[in-house]
């Protein structure tokens, strides 16, 4: 006969060690801090670095924890022509990968549909090396986007808090992608906005990593490791280099607006997708 043991001492030992649940900022309405983010990938190691986030995107649906929704048909500030949704008909994950998808339809008032994600109060960092590996979607009038906004928008609304653009790409000029800061001294709007862009052949038909590593003095943009654009801090204050707060991810397609709308869009199209293969943020090593 097997014998056998009595396993309650060892029940109240993992319950014991579990963790408290608590409520984020948007949750509850007020400030705490953000929820802690286990990172479960420690293989991609990079000497100097050590790996304090990441989504692989493995799993069988978006990770709320680490992604939230903006829905909305505001036009984000660029006169664009998508509602963001969060169904699953925008954005999901499959086979390893993120997919985000613009869809030509009808939709509270638009005639396009897309998703806009997110990491604010989920994953929000300050200095770092951030790593994208996508596939950027086609066609004129398309306007996909990695990049950050500030999370507690201390210097004040945009510009003044800062945007990073990490990677930008509009369709009609096809495989040329952009990478941008812009604050209260340097933006698009008054023309002095710094900036740089490269040739990327292939960047919708297969994988590209897009890097941003962030330093108190420097940002140094680059693709596939090479780097093709450095914003300095001109030490002129916050108006020129509001980067010493805490930022977060966004990714999204746009349909049409100022910049991916300026040449029209092309309704044949659609549906068109970028993928994600993963998101990794590092932080430099003491």
């Amino acid at each position: 006969m097997v014998k056998t043991m009595n396993i309650l001492p060892l029940i109240l030992l993992v319950l014991g060690m579990a963790p408290n649940a608590g409520c984020t900022k948007e949750e509850s309405g007020t400030i705490t801090d953000p929820p802690r983010v286990v990172v479960t990938d420690t293989t991609h190691a990079i000497p100097g670095w050590q790996l304090v986030w990441n989504d692989e995107f493995n799993g069988l649906a978006v990770d709320s924890s680490k992604w939230s929704y903006e829905v909305n048909g505001s036009g984000g500030g660029n006169n664009e022509l998508q509602y963001y949704t969060d169904r699953y008909q925008n954005s999901y994950v499959d086979s390893g990968a993120l997919v985000i998808v613009a869809r030509k339809e009808n939709y509270l008032g638009k005639r396009y549909t897309s998703a806009r994600m997110r990491t604010n109060f989920r994953g929000d960092w300050t200095y770092g090396k951030f790593l994208i590996r996508a596939k950027l979607p086609s066609g004129v009038g398309t306007w996909p986007a990695i990049w950050m906004l500030s999370t507690d928008w201390k210097y004040g609304g945009w510009p003044a808090s800062g945007e990073i653009d990490i990677m930008e790409h509009v369709g009609y000029d096809q495989d040329v992608v952009h990478a941008s800061i812009h604050t209260q001294k340097y933006y698009h709007k008054i023309g002095t906005q710094k900036s740089g862009n490269v040739k990327v052949p292939g960047a919708s038909t297969g994988y590209h990593t897009y890097g941003l590593d962030w330093y108190p003095d420097s940002m140094e943009f680059s693709v596939d490791g090479s780097k093709y654009f450095t914003a300095y801090n001109d030490g002129s204050g916050w108006q020129g280099w509001p980067f010493d707060q805490r930022f977060h991810f966004i990714l999204n397609i746009a349909v049409g607006g100022d910049w991916g709308g300026a040449k029209g869009v092309d309704d044949n199209i659609f549906p068109q997708s970028m993928f994600i293969d993963y998101v990794r943020v590092y932080k430099k090593n003491p």
